[in-house]
């Protein structure tokens, strides 16, 4: 019988397996939920624990210990950050929270507290996986060349997150923790099937400094389960199947190659059972919680791991919003991370470059690539299926809809207004008709500036205060009026052009072509 006391939040799929747990090890003592009909159930299932509806309720009971989050993931980062400043320790389902300014915060809060902030990647708890560790480790496979991991099933389906988020960071935590580095690029692309924007498989492909290869394939449309890990070194080569019975979970396969006559060729030998003792992971993963309490040490997958998976994840989602481009990832360096105020939201399948900040109530939606460095005000919405450039200036109360396309220091004035359906109806949905809107890299948007869809601002283009542009704009061209008509030249700096088209600020000199288009003398 633990001594600690903790309160599961959230009882339904995943989070009624912890309240076994937890009761079983003997600190389960409150359960709270939002639906009434689901604690009478757990009342009757275990009588002398204390349910509630209301997470204050919780936080305010001097003997709970620890706070153990199974809700949504979207609600993870608020519902953490109140438990550690409530004083109590944290285990949080995975993924720790969506974005990894939110991650770092919650850390760097931990860390001030002097409380143990932990992340629920099962799968390190599995003791197959630690025996496989242990393998690597030791050396036992030799150098490991690749990793691959199949997590393939029919359902469970989702609608509040992809297959990639759903599924991947039980094997991104494993890949992570066998390779003991970070990985320097990714490259992902998924498939949506069952809904539009709402991947159900995804293949993703990780390289390593040390030249490590590793992907991952998940699928919640698929035949059959398969829940399979291959390693593969020189030595030897491990797989670790947990849809098989337990003696046959882990496998290892001293196969070689070797050369002859400079040819390589494969010597295959028969797999050898690994005893390992049977445990449920989940029981131990729950137990190292509460160890690490009492001992005050850092969990085994803590917020640090729980970050690196996220950056991993991020990374993943940004390649698939790009079609499948890698994304190279700082493993020398850490930059700034992403800020995100505390009232705004974030959905998951997002990319958020580092150092942007999003402000009060802002909402980033689905299928939406941030790049580095931006700054979105407050009560912007960004989304669904939006990319926004790097250095951008997003302006309080600005909504960039689907088929915007912002690229690099792009600047929206207060209040200005994107279209993406040229003739909507409240009682007609055309969101197949959206008209695709390219602001091209440098332009500014002035406060209260409307932008018809289907048209592209060019490059360093000025559109000023309450312009209405209705067709398309070209590079450099100050823009004023309803409908907005072409007054002057812009430079890059932002002033306007004098008739010698030099710049009396920066002195950049531009040159007009027979088409009455300047373009900067080089």
């Amino acid at each position: 019988m633990s001594e600690l006391k903790v309160a599961v939040i959230g009882s339904g799929y995943w989070g009624k397996n912890l309240v076994r747990n937890y009761d079983r090890i003997g600190a389960l003592k409150m359960i709270c939920d939002t639906n009434e009909e689901t604690l009478a159930r757990f009342k009757e299932q275990y009588p002398e624990v204390e349910t509630a509806l209301s997470y204050s309720e919780v936080l305010s009971k001097k003997f709970i210990d620890g706070i153990i989050i199974a809700t949504p993931a979207e609600t993870h980062f608020n519902l953490a950050k109140e438990a550690l400043l409530a004083g109590k320790h944290v285990y949080v389902e995975k993924p720790l929270v969506l974005n990894e300014g939110e991650a770092e915060e919650l850390i760097s809060l931990a860390k001030d507290r002097k409380l143990i902030l932990m992340v629920g990647h099962l799968l390190q708890y599995h003791p197959i996986f630690v025996e496989l560790k242990k393998m690597v480790e030791t050396g036992e496979l030799g150098r490991i060349n690749y990793i691959y991991s199949n997590r393939l099933n029919l359902g469970k389906i989702r609608r509040e997150e992809n297959i990639l988020w759903s599924f991947a960071p039980h094997d991104i935590s494993m890949i992570l923790s066998l390779t003991g580095e970070k990985p320097e690029k990714v490259i992902a692309t998924g498939g949506n099937y069952l809904h539009r924007h709402i991947a159900d498989v995804t293949t993703t492909h990780l390289e390593f400094p040390s030249g490590t290869k590793a992907h991952i394939f998940v699928s919640w449309l698929h035949p059959f389960k398969e829940q399979k890990l291959v390693v593969v070194g020189d030595k030897k080569m491990a797989v670790f199947d947990d849809t098989q019975v337990w003696e046959d979970k882990l496998l290892v396969y001293p196969h070689k190659v070797e050369w002859e006559n400079n040819i390589p060729v494969p010597n295959k030998a028969d797999a050898e059972r690994v005893k390992v003792i049977q445990d449920e992971p989940l029981f131990r993963e729950c137990k190292h919680f509460l160890d690490c309490i009492e001992s005050s040490v850092l969990p085994r997958t803590d917020a640090e791991e729980g970050l690196r998976v996220l950056k991993v994840l991020n990374a993943a989602q940004e390649s698939m919003n790009k079609k499948g481009c890698e994304v190279l990832l700082n493993t020398e360096t850490e930059t700034a991370s992403a800020q995100v105020h505390e009232t705004a939201v974030v959905d998951a399948d997002v990319a958020i470059g580092a150092g942007t900040k999003i402000w009060h109530f802002s909402h980033v939606m689905k299928n939406t690539t941030i790049g580095e460095n931006c700054n979105l005000g407050q009560n912007v919405v960004a989304g669904p299926d939006v990319t926004i450039g790097n250095s951008c200036k997003i302006q309080n109360n600005v909504s960039v809809y689907k088929g915007v396309t912002l690229e690099d220091d792009v600047f929206c004035g207060p209040s200005m207004v994107f279209t993406n359906v040229f003739n909507p109806r409240a009682h007609v949905n055309r969101m197949n008709e959206v008209r695709e809107t390219l602001i091209k890299k440098g332009a500014t948007l002035g406060a209260n500036s409307t932008i018809v869809c289907g048209n592209t601002i060019g490059k360093y283009a000025l559109i000023g205060a309450g312009a209405v542009v209705t067709k398309d704009v070209p590079d450099y061209a100050l823009m004023v009026g309803t409908p907005a008509k072409r007054t002057g030249w812009v430079c890059q700096c932002g002033e306007i052009l004098p008739q010698s088209l030099e710049c009396i600020s920066c002195y950049k000199k531009y040159e007009k072509n027979d088409k009455e288009i300047i373009t900067l003398c080089e």
